[in-house]
C-alpha cells in the first residue's frame, strides 16, 4: 500500500460507496470516512472496508466539513486524497502513483489530477474536460479554502505537480436527483457571484494570490470576469462556448442534456437568485447579508 490516507466526505452514499472503497483499497493504507449521520448503509458498507468513521453535523458548507475531517481524523500517513463518494481513480492513476509517489521530491507537496464526468454512462469528452485538481497533498500542507462553492485544496507551502492520468467523477443518481442537487447549488454559487460583484465577505479581493491550481486560478480569474456580465445573456453565452466552440455538441444527445442542465440551465436559475435577492435588497450589502441568513441559513462573515 502505497503511504496515502483517503478521506471522503458523505451523506446517504449507499449507492457508491462500495464502488470507492473497492477503488481505493487498491492503494490506500488508511481510509476516513467523515459522515453527516447518514440515515441508509453507508456506515454500514464502510465498516466491511475497516474505514474509521467520524461523524460531525453537515452545516451546507464542503470546506468546513472538509476542514474537520483534517483536523480530526487521525492521520499517520504522508499524503492525504480527497475524494468524494461518487468519484474513483482509473487503474492508469493508480499505476502512475505507485510508480511516482514513493521517490516524490521533497518540495512537492500536491499533485494535481484529471477530472472527466461520467453523465447518464457517458464520459463527456468535450466541453470543460479536462477539469485539473489538487487532490492528492502532503499533511499539515494543503487545507480547503473557505468558499461556498468551487473550493479547492490550497497548499500552505511547497509546490504542486501534474500527473497525467484521471479520476472520474461518476454518479449514479437519475436525473431528479442531479436537477435537485443543482437547485441546491444554485444559491450558494449565486451567493459567490453576489460576492464578487459586491464585496460581501472581502474573500474575492484575495482569488489571485491563493495557492491553488494554475487551472483553477484561471478559472477563478474568468469567474471575475463572467460576474461583471449582464444577467441571463451570461448563461446562454457560457452555454454557447461550451456546447459549439468546446465541441460539446460532438458528444451527442447526451452531451446536449450535459451541456444544456449544467451549462445553461443552471447558470440561468443562478441567475434568476441573483434577480431575486436583488429585487428584494437592491445592492444594499446588509441587507443582502439579513436575506441571506434569513431566507436560507447562510451567514456570511
Amino acid at each position: 500500500m502505497l503511504d496515502i490516507s483517503v478521506i471522503i466526505l458523505t451523506y446517504n452514499e449507499e449507492i457508491h460507496i462500495r464502488r470507492c472503497l473497492e477503488n481505493v483499497k487498491l492503494f490506500a493504507k488508511d481510509i476516513f470516512i467523515v459522515d453527516s449521520y447518514s440515515t441508509d448503509k453507508t456506515l454500514e458498507i464502510a465498516q466491511e472496508y475497516g474505514a474509521i468513521i467520524l461523524q460531525n453535523k453537515w452545516e451546507n458548507n464542503y470546506a468546513k466539513q472538509l476542514n474537520w475531517g483534517l483536523e480530526h481524523a487521525p492521520i499517520k500517513t504522508n499524503w492525504i486524497l480527497r475524494l468524494d463518494a461518487d468519484e474513483y481513480l482509473l487503474p492508469e492513476l493508480i499505476e502512475e502513483l505507485h510508480k511516482r509517489l514513493p521517490s516524490m521530491a521533497e518540495d512537492v507537496t500536491g499533485i494535481i489530477f484529471n477530472r472527466r464526468h461520467i453523465f447518464m454512462g457517458q464520459w463527456m469528452k468535450r466541453g470543460i474536460y479536462p477539469v485539473k485538481l489538487l487532490r492528492l497533498f502532503r499533511s499539515g500542507k494543503g487545507i480547503c479554502e473557505q468558499r461556498l462553492m468551487d473550493e479547492h485544496i490550497q497548499l500552505l507551502e511547497g509546490r504542486s505537480i501534474e500527473f497525467e492520468h484521471d479520476f472520474c467523477d461518476h454518479n449514479l443518481n437519475d436525473l431528479s436527483w442531479f436537477c435537485h442537487k443543482h437547485v441546491n447549488y444554485a444559491i450558494r454559487e449565486a451567493v459567490d457571484l453576489l460576492d464578487i460583484e459586491l464585496d460581501l465577505t472581502g474573500a474575492a479581493e484575495t482569488d489571485e494570490h491563493r495557492q491553488i491550481n494554475a487551472q483553477a486560478l484561471q478559472k477563478r480569474m474568468k469567474k471575475h470576469q463572467y460576474a461583471k456580465q449582464p444577467l441571463f445573456w451570461r448563461s446562454f453565452a457560457y452555454f454557447c462556448y461550451r456546447y459549439f466552440l468546446k465541441g460539446a455538441c460532438l458528444d451527442g444527445k447526451i452531451g446536449f442534456i450535459w451541456t444544456f442542465l449544467q451549462g445553461w440551465w443552471y447558470r440561468t436559475l443562478v441567475d434568476a437568485k441573483i434577480f431575486e435577492i436583488k429585487r428584494a435588497c437592491g445592492t444594499d450589502r446588509e441587507k443582502i447579508r439579513a436575506y441571506l441568513e434569513e431566507k436560507y441559513g447562510i451567514v456570511l462573515k
